[in-house]
């Protein structure tokens, strides 16, 4: 990489690791701790675990158009701001609705088809694959980072000193995006091309890609609200103690998904590889089943989370290089769209279904979610083939 790309993806991957660094805070410690509002029930704590993925997906689309016509940099800070007024809502409030409406806010800071779009604009087509993996690397360092630091801050001052730290982290983003990463040269053909969206909208490959975050994200979000019961009941270990599980275990799985990823892209394997990260996802489900020993647990999140980073790199990089120039910010507006929407459906599914049927009812939808990806991952892919794609 050159002087440029590599100061672009030192800001942005730092932005990436800030803004999720305090979504993913909350994921190991909400049901345990969330107990404490005012009108807290599993169904509502769910809500409030994916609340933020709503406005995200409803956002996404039109921040990604808008960045396409007004430059990436302008919507980036005003979602920024955004993130961090909800993050102040959040962190002061002692009710659960309370707690739903700050969710709900820090998801109008819509900005990851902005920066997705911006990480494009700043790489050479070559260097796209390793760009994404860097961005999906400071994606998996902002999860291990949060689940060590989500308990710890939690166990000192409950969900508040989380949601707190998210605003100054947000803040601190804004200033990152200023001093580090390079704004792009306007060009006449980056305004909105509505004929190359729509040409999107009917690519099987497209909707292949982006089907694939939005389940890979409803299973994360579903799988974490009876997760950490789940931990301390089979390992015995305490909700402050978890990370002493996550952070190991997210290094570890990092450093085994890096090559296979760096393997599939240089042997063309990338869909042969996407395929075996669905089959892999499913064993986040079967750590809630009421079997197996601790170790149990523990190998299984590791193939999970394999599996969850391989697509976290993956995908992104393939529809960047797939949809046009001039509608990459519409492209990946729409990626973050079934991204957050995933979030959403996955928390709201998984608290319901928790409340009412234990972490089993979790745990079949998990399973139920990976037969209806895999069908759809088939139909979309014969469909591909039978079009002539190169995918």
């Amino acid at each position: 990489m050159n002087s440029t790309e590599r100061r672009a993806l030192t800001g942005l991957a730092s932005l990436y690791v800030f803004r999720m660094l305090g979504l993913f805070m909350v994921l190991p410690v909400l049901s345990v701790y969330g107990t404490d509002y005012r009108g807290s029930t599993p169904a509502l704590l769910g809500l409030a675990l994916g609340a933020y993925g709503l406005s995200q997906a409803l956002l996404q689309i039109p921040l990604g158009m808008l960045s396409d016509r007004w430059g990436r940099k302008p919507v980036i800070y005003a979602g920024l701001a955004v993130f961090a007024l909800g993050s102040l809502v959040a962190a002061q409030t002692d009710s659960v609705y309370g707690l739903i409406v700050g969710r709900v806010l820090q998801g109008c800071g819509a900005i990851a088809a902005a920066t997705m779009a911006l990480v494009a604009d700043l790489t050479r087509t070559e260097k796209r694959g390793i760009a994404m993996a860097i961005i999906g690397a400071a994606i998996g360092v902002a999860f291990m980072l949060a689940v060590m630091l989500g308990p710890l801050l939690a166990g000192i001052g409950g969900l508040s000193a989380i949601f707190w730290l998210t605003m100054v982290l947000a803040l601190l983003g804004m200033v990152l995006v200023w001093r580090l990463v390079p704004t792009p040269q306007a060009d006449a053909s980056s305004a909105v091309y509505r004929g190359g969206f729509r040409a999107l909208l009917r690519s099987g490959e497209t909707w292949q890609l982006v089907s694939g975050v939005f389940f890979s994200h409803l299973l994360l979000t579903a799988l974490f609200v009876p997760l950490p019961l789940a931990v301390v009941a089979k390992l015995g270990l305490p909700a402050e103690q978890h990370w002493k599980l996550y952070g190991p275990l997210m290094l570890g799985t990092f450093l085994v998904m890096l090559p296979l990823m760096r393997i599939a892209e240089r042997s063309g394997r990338v869909p042969l590889a996407m395929g075996l990260a669905l089959i892999g996802l499913a064993a986040g489900s079967v750590t809630l089943l009421p079997v197996g020993s601790g170790f149990a647990l523990v190998a299984l999140l590791a193939v999970f989370f394999v599996a969850f980073n391989l697509l976290e790199a993956l995908l992104p990089a393939q529809l960047t290089r797939t949809a046009p120039a001039e509608a990459r910010g519409a492209a990946t507006g729409l990626y973050a769209t079934l991204q957050f929407l995933g979030a959403f459906f996955g928390g709201s599914l998984g608290g319901y279904l928790f409340g009412l049927a234990g972490a089993g009812g979790v745990a079949a939808l998990g399973f139920a979610v990976v037969l209806l990806w895999a069908l759809l991952w088939w139909l979309l892919r014969a469909r591909g083939l039978e079009a002539g794609s190169a995918y």
